[in-house]
């Protein structure tokens, strides 16, 4: 058996570290290490609980509006209030608008340009691949990056700057839309859907929202959409077998997204099996037995973030998440998992669980429900009515902003006293995904995906390490806080 680390990784938001036991070709075990530590929850302890505001946006630049919202729910919950409808409405839009950007992103910038590696230049799909989607040189990116600038602009109208803006607050957003805001906003989404219709999926937004299981996916990749981008994705994937490849080994996880007074957009739920059963966040602990941390409560509204550098035994900065024991999975597979949606329910039958193939799909088709939902929150805002109201925040209290990132369940914990924050904790989507082991030996969601996949005489200098890593769309910063 022989132990490698891989790392650090290109094309990763932060940095990130994984050791491999390789033994007969296959992955024996995976041990991820968040290599570095941040100690924004430090940053927040005796401040004004409006303060989180400000601060809490900056742990990322690439899901700033995510952790805005966060804070924003939580303070909300705190003040016990609601927002009024338009803010809810403005929130979703430009959340979503930065959803959809981060898939972009990754599907384009970080995951694609893994297929132009040297070693598949003997596969059929090499030459095209290459041309298409190779880092800097690819000419997908001189095609997408104009189409994230619109979404990029929305959030500029929508809350003045992107990222670290201000607009998001408990109450509402700051930042009123009047009539011809909202015809440009229209604008921006046509012109998105435009490159969607033309480079991303080469069919009509209505077709790819209508599909509903593998058979129709497949059919869609060699019929109507073969000249697409994603179905070159399909196309390299079943090629690759990417669908028995990076096999989530725990349940999936949603907090639920884009709220209304509807309801949520996505359903909030914890997928096991067949069964959706409700989130119960009581439930949700954090083990730091391989994590450079001091012990403390498990529960976020009673733990301590305390470097503890020297700890026997630890590998990693990230704590380890659990749900009632579970490492759960978290991001659009498994919030559309829990949701229902036909498409990904008929993968997760098919593969037997999350996969790359499955993780990526997943993206996809969250970016042509999001662009189809934009234009419908737009023509509800009603304009003379108000954006936000002023909600007053207790001294005393504590409370949860449970919400979705594009990559997973997001929650922000806080806990007042006497005015100023006493304990504020965050538990992002990477450190779900990309958590260590706990107390009882138990892998986080990636080490339990790479265990077992076969390697070959390459060992840990094989691609599908990169494809399982990346299919989980990795944020270490956001990780260590």
């Amino acid at each position: 058996m022989t132990r490698t680390v891989v790392g650090p990784f290109n094309r990763v938001e932060g940095d990130l570290e994984v050791a491999l036991e390789i033994e007969d070709g296959r992955i024996a075990s995976a041990e991820v290490t968040t290599t570095l530590y941040r100690g924004y929850e430090q940053l927040l302890g005796g401040r004004t609980p409006l303060d989180a505001l400000v601060i809490a946006p900056r742990v990322c630049g690439i899901c700033s509006v995510s952790q805005s919202i966060a804070a924003a729910t939580a303070l909300r919950e705190l003040a016990g209030g609601q927002a009024v409808d338009n803010g809810i409405l403005a929130a979703n839009i430009a959340h979503a608008a930065e959803n959809v950007a981060d898939h972009l992103t990754h599907f384009y910038l970080f995951f694609m340009p893994d297929f132009a590696r040297a070693e598949y230049s003997d596969r059929r799909w090499s030459e095209a691949t290459t041309k298409r989607f190779k880092a800097v040189s690819g000419e997908a990116a001189r095609e997408v990056l104009p189409a994230r600038r619109r979404l990029l602009e929305m959030m500029g109208v929508l809350a003045g700057k992107w990222p670290h803006s201000l607009a998001f607050q408990p109450g509402g957003t700051t930042r009123a839309v009047g009539m011809g805001e909202r015809v440009q906003l229209l604008g921006l989404v046509a012109e998105f859907q435009t490159f969607l219709e033309g480079a991303l999926f080469g069919v009509a937004l209505d077709d790819i929202l209508a599909l509903e299981n593998v058979g129709e996916l497949d059919a869609f990749a060699a019929g109507p959409g073969r000249a697409s981008d994603f179905a070159a994705f399909l196309r390299i994937a079943a090629d690759l077998r990417l669908e028995a490849a990076g096999c989530g080994p725990g349940p999936l996880m949603s907090f639920g997204a884009y709220h209304g007074v509807a309801g949520p957009l996505f359903a909030r739920g914890l997928r096991a099996g067949d069964e959706v059963l409700p989130v119960d966040a009581a439930a949700i602990g954090e083990d730091v037995a391989h994590s450079w941390m001091r012990e403390s409560a498990a529960h976020p509204f009673e733990a301590e973030t305390i470097p503890a550098a020297q700890k026997p035994g630890a590998y990693s900065w990230a704590k380890a998440p659990r749900y009632c024991g579970k490492a759960a999975e978290v991001g659009a597979f498994a919030r559309q998992a829990v949701d229902g949606h036909p498409l990904i329910l008929d993968l997760l039958r098919c593969d037997g669980a999350s996969t790359v193939r499955g993780r990526v799909v997943a993206r996809m088709i969250e970016v042509a429900i999001l662009t189809h939902a934009l234009g419908g929150w737009l023509r509800a805002l009603r304009l003379k009515d108000a954006f936000c109201h002023q909600l007053e925040i207790p001294p005393e209290g504590r409370a949860a902003g449970l919400v979705e990132a594009a990559r997973g369940a997001l929650g922000h914990w806080v806990v007042a006293r006497d005015g100023v924050i006493a304990r504020y904790q965050i538990i992002a989507p990477t450190t779900w995904n990309f958590s260590p082991r706990d107390a009882s030996g138990r892998p986080g969601p990636l080490e339990g995906a790479l265990g077992g996949l076969e390697v070959g005489a390459l060992g840990a200098r094989a691609p599908i390490v990169q494809h399982v890593v990346r299919s989980f769309d990795p944020c270490m910063v956001c990780t260590a806080h």
